[in-house]
């Protein structure tokens, strides 16, 4: 291509997309090179490498209420009869919002539950271990993923990379992109004082514009002085430009008219790929490279330069970035699960969405107000009014998004069992198909087939293990859903096992040793198939569940169970080798688990489906990455379990 071929050829535009994008392709390093930042100036940047957090958030027990620290144990014979009265100073002590939890203490009881006498607190209920304390890692655990790869940084993934202990962050470079206004009319605006201008000048303002779209895609604009409707000046103007950017868009010169040089001086510097596109408006966009660099010609007329912007030059910006640029956005979707709210106050709920078939499935995430990972981890929210209590499930809700709907469209949403796998493969989907998102929701391995046979996930992860049979997920799958066409598809072996503090203190060797008087348990909540395997084998010693200590507390990550042993909330609980590695712990392991994920076969045609499935069957790269976590092996990954 090249020379006066297509001077004047007006071409549709998909080829003039097809033209630019694939000529772009072909001579630009993409994604861009990379520079390392302060995290507190990351807002809008995109990530180069996935950040992992370095510390749990918070990093010591804190008070979650106004109020007085003290023993749980010292409240269990609390009644309203007899009330238990502590000595303030001594076995309570007063305690502020935020405040670290003084030593020894375990508890904090709302000043407003207790009654004040003589140097006393009367307590009338008891309180349990950890009451209104805001436990070590209980927003952030060390080691997790808190952002991926290709990711555009928002306001609260800065305050939680911070959080977790990391200052600096490796970003993709800003692409710096050269605006220059031609025109002999034009006068700069910061130049008109009060009085207008003479006919014919116009005051140039679409350079402000185009520089200010260039900062919403996360490139750096640089406005250069108005070059005159002269051949030399404006080659002199674009050649200085290229010395220093990446691209150099040439405003109001894209015309016909004989003084719209932009064709003539891009065709003799360079190559013309697109002289004039067949929209309305828009239609006098010029596309060539000159020294292997794009050179634009974007239309005056400020609705033209604003749509060319958007159909060619943000584009460009993506490929650079090796990312989408976010817009917000509104949609309906369908309230997975009920929630509930109080009367009298405007709830903002954090929630994950995802499209699933023909309906936006939308699944509520944490609702503290300390936890900032929902932010980082949310979609959108969406808004329960003061009159109202909440909404049931399958409630047809309102969505504001924080990523736009065509990411919304792109993601697999994989709702069941957790493991730490599926961050592994969320930043390597994120890594090759930037335009993919997955989206895991842990509800335990049960509350995925589920999911799966309402029609509300992509995937389910799940490692449920029949006691009948011994066999893995097939017998549930076969039970639940005996009609519907699924495929089980194994991801991992992994091992299971207590995950107990460094050098095993307690001498946890077995299932026996959770129901001694001096352990205190963590469990996995109703549903995952890490607490059926523990109700197996307590069922086959004739263990009743009641005599463990912490057996009704629930987490719902095998890290969150991890951080509970490491912080002191508990001295065992039942997870994976990996989660206790991450953490530095040690690990008595029980079994070896297989952990697979099930798909209806209408969503394997799916291109966001084979995405996941194609990092999983064929990258070797993600493979070693799972191995180098500790307790997996991969000896079947992505092989067809059962289908029916």
């Amino acid at each position: 291509m090249g020379g006066k071929k297509f001077f004047h050829e007006v071409i549709s535009l998909e080829e003039a997309k097809d033209r630019l994008f694939k000529a772009f392709i072909e001579r630009i390093q993409t994604p861009i090179d990379s520079e390392i930042i302060d995290v507190k100036n990351a807002l809008g940047r995109v990530t180069a490498q996935a950040v992992f957090a370095k510390f749990s958030s918070p990093y010591f027990h804190s008070a979650a209420m106004d109020g007085y620290a003290l023993r749980a144990r010292d409240t269990f014979t609390a009644t309203e009869r007899e009330p238990v009265r502590l000595k303030i100073g001594v076995d309570a002590h007063w305690i502020e919002t935020g405040d670290p939890l003084p030593d020894g203490f375990d508890a904090v009881i709302p000043v407003e539950d207790v009654n004040l006498r003589d140097g006393f607190i009367e307590i009338y209920a008891s309180v349990p271990p950890y009451n209104d304390v805001r436990p070590i890692g209980e927003d952030i655990v060390a080691t997790e993923l808190i952002i991926p790869e290709s990711h555009v940084v928002r306001a609260a993934d800065i305050g939680a990379i911070l959080a977790s202990g990391i200052c600096t962050i490796d970003v993709r470079r800003k692409p710096l992109i050269g605006i220059i206004p031609t025109g002999s009319e034009l006068i700069d605006a910061s130049k008109i004082k009060e009085k207008m201008p003479e006919p014919p000048q116009l005051i140039e303002y679409n350079s402000a514009v185009l520089a200010s779209l260039t900062t919403q895609t996360g490139a750096e604009p640089k406005i250069y002085s108005i070059v005159r409707d002269e051949e030399k000046e404006i080659k002199d103007a674009i050649l200085n430009a290229l010395k220093e950017c990446d691209i150099v868009l040439l405003n109001a010169g894209s015309g016909y008219g004989k003084e719209d040089f932009t064709y003539k001086v891009i065709n003799e510097l360079g190559e013309v790929l697109i002289n004039g596109v067949a929209i309305r408006p828009g239609k006098p966009f010029i596309a060539g490279f000159v020294n292997n660099k794009p050179v634009l010609g974007i239309p005056g007329y400020p609705v033209s330069s604003f749509l060319s912007f958007e159909l060619f030059v943000r584009p460009l910006m993506e490929f650079y970035l090796g990312t989408k640029i976010q817009k917000e956005e509104k949609l309906q979707g369908i309230l997975s699960r009920q929630i509930s709210s109080n009367i009298g106050v405007d709830e903002f709920v954090r929630v994950k969405v995802g499209r699933v078939g023909k309906k936006y499935i939308v699944t509520p995430l944490g609702r503290g107000a300390g936890l900032l990972m929902s932010i980082v981890r949310a979609d959108g929210y969406i808004v329960i009014p003061r009159g109202s209590e909440g909404f049931s499930q399958g409630t047809e809700i309102a969505v504001n998004l924080w990523r736009t709907r065509e990411e919304i469209d792109n993601t697999v949403v994989c709702i069941g069992s957790h493991d730490n796998t599926l961050d592994v493969l969320y930043n390597f989907v994120r890594k090759h198909y930037p335009d993919v998102t997955l989206s895991s929701a842990h509800v335990g391995s049960m509350g995925g087939l589920v999911a799966i046979k309402n029609g509300e996930a992509h995937i389910a992860g799940t490692h449920l293990l029949d006691e009948q049979t011994g066999e893995y997920n097939i017998p549930f799958i076969k039970r639940l859903m005996p009609e519907k066409k699924v495929v089980l598809f194994n991801l991992v072996y992994r091992i299971q096992g207590f995950i107990v503090k460094n050098g095993n203190p307690k001498g946890i060797k077995g299932f026996e040793d959770l129901a001694r008087e001096d352990v205190v348990f963590i469990n996995r909540q109703a549903g995952s198939g890490t607490r059926l395997l523990l109700d197996k084998h307590l069922k086959e010693l004739g263990i009743d569940p009641s005599k463990i200590k912490g057996y009704d507390r629930d987490e719902y990550t095998h890290m969150g169970i991890a951080s509970a042993v490491l912080t002191g909330r508990a001295d065992v609980g039942l997870g994976i080798l990996s989660a206790a590695q991450a953490l530095g712990l040690d690990f008595i392991p029980v079994t070896e688990e297989r952990y697979d994920i099930l798909i209806p076969q209408d969503f394997l045609d799916l291109s966001t489906v084979k995405s996941v499935l194609n990092i999983i069957k064929e990258d070797e790269e993600f493979r070693e990455t799972v191995k180098s976590l500790g307790g997996y092996d991969t000896r079947d990954m992505g092989k067809i379990i059962y289908k029916n």
